[in-house]
């Protein structure tokens, strides 16, 4: 059983705590001793009581034998779950249990060094876990050293270990990617074969061109967020499904992303008719009806929301079978924006349109496309002045 402890200021909001457990056969005192930040005295003699309940329990595992697969399931626990969405973190346990602990799983936490790091990142330039051909992309792998940096960045804040040795590792670089988008000609080309595919396939392929929405936005679209009579739509969440948890509707990315977006009345229309067809829907499917408290604009025939995934396989197998030209669903919120451009609406105005955190997120992912309208722009002046300068010569 644990015996008395202490608590020792070691300045700068750090305490050192130390339980006595007796004596070895030597006749020295056994301690156990943890570093932990605290505002004063009192917050500090709180976690050594929950220190010596930890000793107690014979849950305490000394910070120089924790092994990094432990102190995941502590980041996990006592730092994940508190300040990441759901799906995010259900996002940063993939590469964690399929990757980081396999690699790094037996280590203990203070012998990863850079040098780890920085091997286990070139490997994944060659080889991935699901057996495809090539390595990752260069975004998968800064999405690695992402999750990497944010687990020890914990353990050095919570001093488990002196450094965090992805700090000292260069960021893997992202190319830029390459934004593949639709002509006004080609969204006509394609809205027209559209008109005979299923409206509701019809109008969230509109949705994502005209209002510029994310895929989890259009699914997350409540009827009491469209008024077709003012041609506004407010957009507030995004809709997303958790393995062992089932759909989560969740406010949007950023407080930016929260938005009004103001829609063409052919759209209008076509919404309102929709809306129309919706409602016989709900009314055949009478008891079996399982909409539950939400409303919503997508869902099946008996008012399940439509699993995240949906939209874009329809697109792909869409396009297979059309022959139309392919772009991922996600570019197609990206056609959104340089239609907008080339029709000369402001940036700031497309960047409120898209949801964006300010003006600069826009002109460096459209900034090409509006340097193309701007040459084109100037291309027009020449075709009106040029004429007048020849004669005045």
């Amino acid at each position: 059983m644990a015996g008395s402890g202490s608590v020792e200021n070691r300045g700068n909001g750090s305490w050192r705590l130390t339980v006595r457990l007796g004596k070895d056969q030597n006749g020295k005192y056994i301690r156990k001793r943890k570093t932990v930040k605290a505002k004063n005295k009192t917050e500090a003699r709180k976690k050594l009581a929950e220190f010596v309940t930890e000793v107690e329990a014979g849950e305490y595992i000394d910070p120089s034998k924790m092994k990094f697969e432990a102190f995941v399931a502590e980041w996990r626990d006592k730092w994940a779950k508190k300040h990441l969405a759901p799906k995010t973190l259900e996002n940063y346990m993939y590469p964690i249990n399929n990757y980081f602990i396999p690699q790094f799983g037996h280590m203990r936490l203070e012998d990863v060094q850079p040098f780890h790091i920085m091997n286990y990142l070139d490997s994944l330039e060659r080889t991935r876990k699901d057996h495809k051909d090539g390595g990752l992309s260069p975004a998968s792998i800064q999405y690695h050293y992402r999750v990497l940096r944010n687990i020890f960045k914990r353990a050095t804040e919570w001093n488990v270990i002196k450094n965090n040795p992805v700090e000292n590792v260069t960021k893997p670089k992202l190319a830029q990617e390459k934004t593949d988008v639709y002509t006004q000609e080609e969204v006509q080309h394609l809205f027209a074969l559209l008109e005979n595919e299923p409206v509701h396939h019809n109008l969230i392929i509109k949705l994502a061109i005209m209002a510029g929405l994310r895929r989890g936005e259009i699914l997350g679209l409540q009827w009491e967020n469209i008024d077709l009579d003012n041609r506004t739509i407010e957009v507030k969440h995004s809709l997303q499904y958790l393995n062992g948890e089932g759909f989560h509707l969740k406010t949007t990315k950023t407080k930016s992303s929260i938005r009004s977006v103001v829609i063409p009345n052919f759209l209008v229309e076509e919404l309102r008719a929709y809306k129309h067809q919706k409602k016989k829907e709900r009314l055949q499917a009478a008891e079996l009806w399982e909409g539950g408290q939400y409303n919503y604009v997508f869902t099946t025939w008996d008012g399940k929301p439509y699993y995240p995934t949906v939209p874009g396989t329809w697109w792909r197998r869409f396009i297979k079978r059309t022959g139309f030209k392919f772009i991922r669903f996600h570019d197609l919120r990206h056609t959104a924006a340089t239609l907008l451009i080339n029709q000369g609406v402001h940036a700031k105005v497309i960047s409120e349109r898209l949801g964006h955190a300010d003006i600069k997120t826009t002109m460096n992912v459209y900034g090409q496309y509006v340097r193309q309208a701007d040459e084109e722009a100037a291309n027009k002046l020449d075709h009106v002045f040029m004429p007048q300068v020849n004669k005045s010569r």
